[in-house]
């Protein structure tokens, strides 16, 4: 039996995924901002939050399917966009995301700042996949993105809002860690103390945003010359644009406020996804579980709720559905199994929820999602 088949909980994958990598990768994994309490929040307040569960109902046959946006799901938990997966697996990257994905039935994100393109991902999964994008200054380069994703076989379209800035994640200061990563002797002794990964770094090609030419013409780095199309000046207006000109189903991501979900309620988003972006971005944020019943009673049956930050087990999924949210979203999970064991460790990953779903739903007493209601949790 493999290591990652003997993984039967995600911190054993963390591990596993914490000896293959240097220290600066793992860390840009694991970490958060300043002094990561929302971080651990997102997962402590979840245990806080406790189930009362039916007894005497038959459970022989449950089902975890659902839809979010349009797109049917084996279960519903969709497999969020995380930058450049090919620095936690050099070989594997989003192809053994997007393939495990597929297999489990499940939703798959492509990140803006993806380490594959568009194009690529269409040849690794037939299954339901949005993309993932900003507000930036060229909205020519906005309009482009989309449009190949249009055309592509993208389905739904996520605005990410929680970002005017990067979150200060002192974890990369201390290892002078950038993407993609900067030649330093920290840097260099980092490699070398994992031969394994550095080998396939250097026997792959070389990671950037596959989306976009590498350099501009000015010499400077695509990653670079991407942050400074950041733009700070984003207002809704400019939101409802891109729902205008993506035309589609479209998820607004990073909204923590009952206010702000009825703004996306006004300019048409079709889903409002409740993040922190996993404790990256503004500390002693509040965790993502203590936002929800806000923001699902602001939205009302206008528009679904999704949820991502800290959902580990079977027991948060079913506590976020029960509140309101229409599905769960990982991050952090399926990374550490990418950097364990490639598609195999992708795969463990979302066969641990999908399996701890089914049977935690056994365990509270219902046999379908819809059957979750809020008199199923006790609040802290």
């Amino acid at each position: 039996m493999s290591k990652i088949s003997k993984a039967h909980n995600f911190e054993i994958l963390r591990k596993l995924a914490k000896k293959r990598l240097p220290r600066m990768v793992f860390d840009y994994i694991d970490g958060g901002a300043d002094d990561e309490y929302t971080l651990a929040a997102n997962d402590k307040r979840f245990a806080e939050y406790t189930l009362a569960w039916k007894t005497l109902v038959d459970v022989s046959k449950t089902d975890t399917s659902s839809s979010v946006m349009g797109s049917p799901c084996k279960a519903p938990i969709i497999v969020s966009p995380t930058a450049a997966q090919r620095l936690f697996n050099p070989r594997a990257g989003e192809k053994a995301v997007a393939r495990a994905a597929d297999a489990a039935g499940l939703i798959y994100c492509l990140s803006t700042l993806g380490s594959t393109s568009v194009e690529a991902i269409s040849e690794y999964t037939s299954g339901p996949k949005w993309f993932q994008v900003y507000v930036w200054k060229d909205r020519a380069l906005v309009e482009a993105v989309l449009e190949r994703a249009k055309k592509a076989g993208y389905t739904g379209v996520i605005l990410t809002v929680d970002v005017p800035v990067a979150g200060n994640r002192e974890r990369d200061l201390v290892n002078q860690f950038t993407v993609p990563p900067k030649i330093t002797p920290s840097t260099i002794l980092q490699m070398l103390e994992k031969p394994g990964y550095l080998f396939d770094m250097l026997s792959t090609p070389k990671i950037t945003p596959a989306n976009f030419k590498q350099t501009d013409p000015s010499g400077e780095s695509i990653v670079a010359s991407l942050n400074r199309q950041f733009d700070q000046a984003v207002t809704w207006e400019d939101a409802k644009w891109m729902k205008e000109v993506w035309g589609g189903p479209f998820a607004i991501k990073g909204v923590a406020r009952a206010d702000d979900a009825r703004r996306c309620i006004d300019i048409g988003a079709d889903a409002v996804w409740v993040s922190n972006h996993g404790g990256r971005q503004l500390d002693t944020s509040s965790a993502t579980i203590d936002l929800l019943e806000d923001v699902v009673a602001a939205v009302g049956h206008q528009a679904e709720v999704i949820l991502d930050g800290g959902v580990r087990r079977g027991t948060d999924i079913i506590k976020a559905i029960a509140l309101g949210a229409r599905a769960v979203a990982v991050g952090r999970p399926y990374l550490y199994g990418l950097a364990a064991g490639g598609e195999a460790g992708v795969t463990r990953a979302l066969e641990l929820l999908r399996t701890s779903l089914r049977r935690d739903m056994a365990l509270t007493g219902v046999c379908r999602l819809d059957e979750l209601t809020p008199d199923f949790v006790r609040r802290p």
